[in-house]
């Protein structure tokens, strides 16, 4: 049976139907809920005081970069560009770490929090459904990472301008960290639902963080030997008989050794969750020719996880590039890393994350509830 039953609604509203599922959603219930929290968090000073320290760390560490690029990149033969990569790259690998250890701030205490100081109850006894009350709290914590990533958008500017990078690089690298954030708030706004102390909720939140940053790479190293084969390679090689003591060049040939093959596009999916490989392959694929200079993080990390994804060369050159003068061109076709993007696949693993923590969080915040932790309170 369908209700039609209707209540008084803000003024400029309108009237608003009563909610017939616990996933119902409205913009007027996600704003109210929203409204809430972003209007305690502007009246905290500790929140205040925390946005002006990201914004002077942040500004510092930009400042800092600048004068060490400046040192190491002080010959003219480098240009500008290999100064203005490294810069870029620095610096927002640095605030996606300060954003990686403040968004789960944002979203341990949002239920548990709530629940113990008794003001979810207050909420839950109102028209808000639980989907409401979930995804207003989700938004506000984002909107809070955001004004973080807003205060850091200046000194990433500052290191775009330096040069050597489109503007698509600045547009897709920002883009991404915000999302990034967002499913970081997710995550912990799914453990602040789970857990009755804040602490555990920020203590798993971390967990899962780290592990998609350090664990994720760790598992890639260890697992080498699992998908590492003893096999044949085709090899353009210096002959078997050739006289080393003789001032003749030789003529190489092809020949064909057997050696450990390391398959990492096997296991090249582990790196597409890592928070830091997605942000740097997000942006447009380097020039292969830019490479042989380009030592900053973005494009380093951006080349491996590809070069990873391609897996090993079918055919190796042992011979070619061990004479300065260039004799024995070598046929050996040199490899290309793999045009096909990793950051899509991590967004999707992050998106997923993000929509678990979201479901969990509404399902913790159904009534009436089926099962609450010890200790818990409720009103």
């Amino acid at each position: 049976m369908s209700v039609e039953t209707q209540e008084a609604a803000p003024s400029g509203t309108g009237p608003r139907t009563v909610p017939t599922s616990d996933w119902s959603l409205s913009w007027q219930g996600v704003r109210t809920v929203a409204q809430l929290e972003l209007r305690q968090r502007v009246r905290s000073t500790r929140w205040k005081i925390a946005l002006v320290v990201w914004f002077v760390v942040v500004g510092l560490i930009t400042l800092l970069t600048s004068g060490a690029i400046a040192m190491l990149f002080d010959d003219p033969s480098l240009g500008a560009d290999g100064a203005g990569r490294t810069m870029f790259g620095v610096v927002v690998f640095f605030v996606l770490f300060l954003g990686l250890l403040v968004a789960p701030a944002l979203t341990a205490p949002a239920i548990n929090g709530d629940r113990a100081a008794g003001t979810l109850a207050t909420l839950q006894a109102t028209m808000l459904t639980p989907a409401e009350i979930v995804v207003g709290k989700l938004l506000a914590a984002w909107l809070a990472a955001l004004a973080f990533l807003a205060a850091s958008v200046p000194f990433v500017v500052w290191a775009f301008a330096v040069g050597g990078l489109p503007f698509w690089s600045l547009v897709s690298v920002v883009l991404v960290l915000a999302v990034v954030l967002g499913v970081v708030c997710a995550v912990g706004l799914g453990f602040s639902a789970l857990t009755a102390k804040t602490s555990g909720s920020a203590v798993l939140t971390y967990l899962t963080v780290g592990g998609l940053s350090v664990v994720s790479l760790a598992l890639f190293g260890l697992s080498a030997p699992l998908v590492t084969t003893t096999e044949a390679v085709r090899t353009w090689d210096v002959p078997a008989d050739y006289d080393w003591e003789d001032t003749e060049p030789p003529e190489c040939e092809w020949t064909t050794h057997t050696q450990e093959v390391w398959h990492s596009e096997r296991t090249w999916w582990l790196l597409a969750a890592n928070p830091f490989v997605i942000v740097a392959d997000a942006q447009p694929l380097a020039d292969p020719e830019a490479y042989d200079y380009a030592a900053d993080p973005l494009t380093l990390i951006q080349y491996g996880v590809r070069y990873a994804r391609t897996g090993p060369a079918a055919e190796q050159d042992w011979c070619s590039g061990m004479w300065a003068d260039g004799t024995g061109a070598s046929p050996v076709e040199e490899q290309r890393p793999s045009e096909s993007a990793v950051w899509p696949w991590g967004l999707g693993i992050y998106v997923l994350l993000g929509a678990a923590g979201v479901v969990t969080a509404v399902r913790r915040l159904q009534i009436p509830a089926r099962r609450l932790p010890k200790g818990t309170r409720v009103a």
